[in-house]
């Protein structure tokens, strides 16, 4: 059996970085870790070949080649997974569909051969005894949360990892806290559910000998969801690092009550832990609690960043306007908060009801739903009836954008955030999103040279030098991300 797995084009995003990733020499920020999985759960025996949309283009001959073809996505990749699933059924391709989108849909999906709803560690090996005997059914949903004991190492060999700036592995899935927009909770559930430590030394063993050396993300929604786990497997992980050289530098999401417990924050440090993201929504506590998100209520946010940036840990963080509770001053707000905080890469994006959340019933009792979500909530397009004003809202946002991501806003927050940062430890020049010569003089030339905002640029590289030269490779990381964000902001004008 010769199995192809697609993972469809995700559009421009925050999460997408595009136009950071020319500087590095890289197509795509992160290989799709669920079909990696999907393929270890597939017999040995069977053939496999992995087509990312976001590296490179789906050829005739690919499909051709198939028996089969696989294909997952989430929200924001519907379209191409449309485009995919119309093609291999054109050439009379048998089609497996699954993921969140497939999950959590509203909508009709692509005609598929055979449709997986939920978690497929205990449906996908059902799906092969059934195809083997000839009685496939079409569609296959997962009768309850199966346990993480049951995943296997992820096939990172399938993918062509010289076209990736890092690597992911899952430690965890679930999330404790009911947000009201989330969809993890719906799709995961609330209680976080995780893999034993040996399982991720394994992971990363298998990791390592690919020759990988650099990023990884553990891809947790929120990597302490379950926090006792997570202190039992934190020693273990620094202790792998030191035997190993300290290949990786680890990038995880998080919920902001991380700040709460120092004996954890060090912990994640030893580990290297450089990046992590958080879920900060607003700085409006009617807000937050209209949202459900009595976790961010708890303390001081301002505080909370610092602390966790006070471990050498750069914290990226979302935001979101359109709550119902929103007050006329919260893009203002916002924009000091941003600024206050020295979070450069700031993800603020609209409301939006995701299918099934809580917020999607909510809305659609009272009225106010007008479509289902694209998944993008950054591409300046309601789906519902907000309370403000919609264009009011919508103009709001874009001069968040537009203000945060001027460059000399964004390099001022940048050198602010590595000023914070203990730099006892840095993150390793050597295994670096921006690695040797080549990428910074790609930084320089566009940046420098070509780029309307240069005199920005300089002034902000000669600071990165003079100020923080420990912490130069973090800077110029800082800078190529910040162009990213400002295309991106750019675009949401036109």
């Amino acid at each position: 059996m010769k199995i192809l797995l697609i993972n469809p084009e995700y559009p421009d995003t925050y999460w997408s970085f595009r136009h950071a990733l020319p500087f590095e020499g890289k197509r795509s920020a992160f290989p799709p870790l669920g079909l990696l999985t999907v393929s270890a759960l597939l017999p040995r025996a069977w053939e496999r070949r992995l087509i990312d949309l976001n590296v490179r283009r789906l050829k005739s001959s690919d499909i051709e080649w198939a028996d089969m073809v696989f294909c997952t996505a989430m929200l924001v990749q519907k379209d191409s997974l449309r485009q995919v699933v119309a093609r291999c059924k054109a050439k009379g391709k048998r089609v497996v569909i699954g993921g969140p989108y497939v999950t959590t849909s509203v909508e009709s999906l692509p005609e598929a051969d055979h449709v997986f709803l939920g978690e497929a560690e205990t449906t996908l090996p059902e799906f092969v005894r059934d195809l083997e005997r000839g009685a496939a059914r079409r569609v296959y949903q997962a009768a309850e949360k199966p346990a993480l004991a049951l995943t296997p190492t992820p096939d990172f060999r399938l993918a062509d990892l010289k076209r990736y700036s890092a690597m992911s592995v899952q430690y965890s899935r679930g999330c404790p806290f009911s947000c009201e927009f989330c969809d993890i909770i719906e799709i995961y559930g609330r209680v976080p559910r995780t893999k034993s430590n040996q399982q991720m030394l394994s992971e990363l063993d298998a990791l390592l000998a690919t020759g990988w050396r650099g990023t990884v993300f553990i891809v947790d929604d929120n990597f302490i969801g379950n926090k006792k786990n997570v202190r039992r497997l934190l020693p273990e992980l620094a202790a792998w690092q030191e035997r190993n050289g300290r290949p990786f530098s680890f990038l995880t999401e998080a919920s902001v009550n991380l700040a709460e417990d120092e004996r954890l924050l060090d912990d994640m440090r030893r580990a290297g832990f450089h990046r992590v993201f958080l879920g900060i929504e607003t700085p409006v506590v009617e807000s937050l609690k209209e949202a459900r998100k009595g976790q961010n209520t708890r303390g001081d946010l301002l505080d909370s960043v610092r602390k966790i940036q006070g471990y050498g840990m750069e914290v990226m963080a979302g935001f979101i306007v359109g709550f119902d509770s929103d007050p006329e001053d919260i893009f203002e707000r916002q924009i000091n908060f941003i600024r206050e905080s020295a979070i450069p890469l700031a993800m603020v994006g609209l409301l939006t009801a995701l299918p099934d959340t809580q917020l999607w019933r909510r809305l659609k009792g009272e009225g106010r739903l007008l479509a289902e979500s694209s998944g993008e909530n950054t591409n300046c397009e309601l789906n519902f009836v907000p309370k403000m004003d919609a264009r009011r809202l919508i103009e709001g946002y874009q001069s968040i954008m537009r203000t945060i991501y001027k460059p000399s806003e964004y390099y001022s927050r940048a050198l602010e955030c590595v000023k914070r940062m203990s730099m006892d430890k840095p993150e390793p020049n050597k295994h670096n999103f921006i690695t040797g010569t080549a990428a910074v003089a790609r930084i320089a030339l566009k940046l420098g040279v070509f780029d309307r905002e240069r005199r920005e640029f300089w002034r902000f590289f000669r600071r990165a030098v003079a100020e923080h030269r420990e912490a130069f490779a973090v800077s110029m990381r800082l800078a190529a991300m910040g162009y990213h964000f400002r295309k991106l902001a750019e675009s949401y004008g036109e």
